[in-house]
């Protein structure tokens, strides 16, 4: 709460300027200090290596589908014309290399199947391989992460793609896959950290790329992160990928002219409203950053240890609601397997169907648990534990959940 009233204070005057912050040009020197703030204090709390970049971006995780795409598939393709030369047969030989260009994907929930058929869309499904899926191991459904053993990874992908963190379906990666571990000759692992970012430590030098939504865990709606090894920033010309037959990004979805404009190269509008003459005044996206430079100081400031700090905080309260529902087996049923479950989105339905589980968000609601209701897909129960719930906001969802076991007799 003391960050978005210090937010809506700078929205009106900003350091006493007279101006609102999202007044203020991006192009400004006060712009640059908050983008250049947050991303310091966004590696100092992860912990990010110096090769690696930070890109503040628009469009969501759904974007970043088709950013990773473009921009992996392009280091690949400027990896191996590097290898061949540049001269006109090399051509011929990279057109040759293309065809077996592939794109990696473990499906595990909603989103890594959005983010591989986005894939197919874009490239092809020649150029898409899909390493695992969770549904065909676990009777059509999500719930599960295949044993490694059973990954079918490509040689030479342009990457490997997966959600670390599944919100519909309540599946979380426990830790670094073992078989995407780096080693002489990759993999390039890029993952989708959207709603678990902050939340634990992150082994970032195993990663080329990282990206997150702001909204879960870090400030508001309305910027994308992306953490990414600069080596993967060149990208081909637009001309050779013509020749090869291959998409080219959009301008605002290329990494490297993000980067080379410091995530200015356009006016990331969230804030506009329109006066009488029905003129349009864009706001900036500096708000959202600023925002999310607040939280990152408020996080520096809270955890000493950093990220270690908060991923104890994080566990402590998963810990306390996963206790409360295991201790009324007879009442609550938990959808994802006990090794996969997430810190981030607790999922289960309640014994008595529909009739139970609106019983069980109506009273929540009137003691002020709200936004229980599961995801539309899978339906149910859907308590999202994300960073900004204290652990008393935990502690009350337990006890509740223990008082709604005992109302019917359990």
């Amino acid at each position: 709460m003391p960050i978005l009233e210090d937010a809506a204070k700078a929205l009106v005057n900003f350091n006493d300027t007279g101006l609102g912050l999202a007044e203020h040009s991006h192009r400004s020197e006060l712009a640059t200090k908050i983008i250049n703030e947050a991303k310091a204090d966004l590696s100092t709390f992860l912990e990010i290596p110096d090769d690696y970049e930070v890109l503040f971006m628009q469009g969501g995780g759904s974007g970043q589908f088709a950013a990773t795409a473009y921009n992996f598939a392009g280091a690949w393709v400027a990896r191996k014309h590097k290898e061949l030369g540049s001269d006109d047969g090399s051509i011929e030989q990279l057109k040759s290399a293309v065809k077996d260009l592939k794109i990696d994907y473990i499906i595990t929930g909603g989103w890594s199947q959005k983010a591989a058929a986005e894939a197919e869309r874009l490239f092809g499904p020649e150029h898409v391989n899909i390493v695992a899926d969770s549904r065909k191991l676990n009777a059509g459904k999500f719930g599960i992460i295949p044993d490694e053993d059973t990954w079918n990874l490509s040689r030479d992908s342009a990457m490997v793609y997966y959600c670390d963190n599944e919100t519909v379906h309540g599946v979380e990666f426990p830790g670094f896959p073992k078989r995407l571990e780096p080693g002489p000759d990759g993999p390039v692992v890029v993952a989708d950290m959207s709603s678990n970012i902050l939340s634990r430590k992150i082994p970032i030098r195993n990663f080329s790329a990282i990206f997150f939504g702001a909204q879960n865990n870090l400030g508001s709606t309305g910027i994308t992160v992306v953490v990414i090894k600069k080596s993967f920033l060149a990208q081909p010309s637009a001309a050779l990928l013509r020749q090869l037959a291959l998409p080219i990004p959009p301008r605002a979805l290329e990494y490297e002219t993000i980067a080379k404009n410091n995530s200015l190269y356009n006016t990331l509008s969230i804030f506009e409203y329109a006066c009488s003459c029905q003129y349009i005044l864009e706001l900036i996206h500096i708000s959202s950053v600023y925002i999310a430079g607040r939280v990152l100081k408020k996080l520096l400031l809270q955890h000493p240890s950093r990220v270690q700090g908060q991923q104890t905080l994080s566990e402590q309260k998963a810990q306390l609601i996963y206790a409360a529902l295991a201790a009324h087996p007879e009442i609550y049923h938990i959808i994802p397997h006990k090794s996969v479950r997430s810190r981030m989105n607790i999922c289960f339905r309640i014994e008595g169907g529909d009739a139970a589980e609106e019983a069980f968000l109506k009273q929540g609601t009137a003691i002020g648990l709200t936004g229980l209701k599961g995801h539309r897909d899978l339906r149910g129960i859907r308590a999202s534990n994300y960073n900004s719930i204290p652990l008393e906001g935990a502690a009350k969802l337990a006890n509740y959940i223990g008082t709604f076991a005992s109302q019917r007799g359990h």
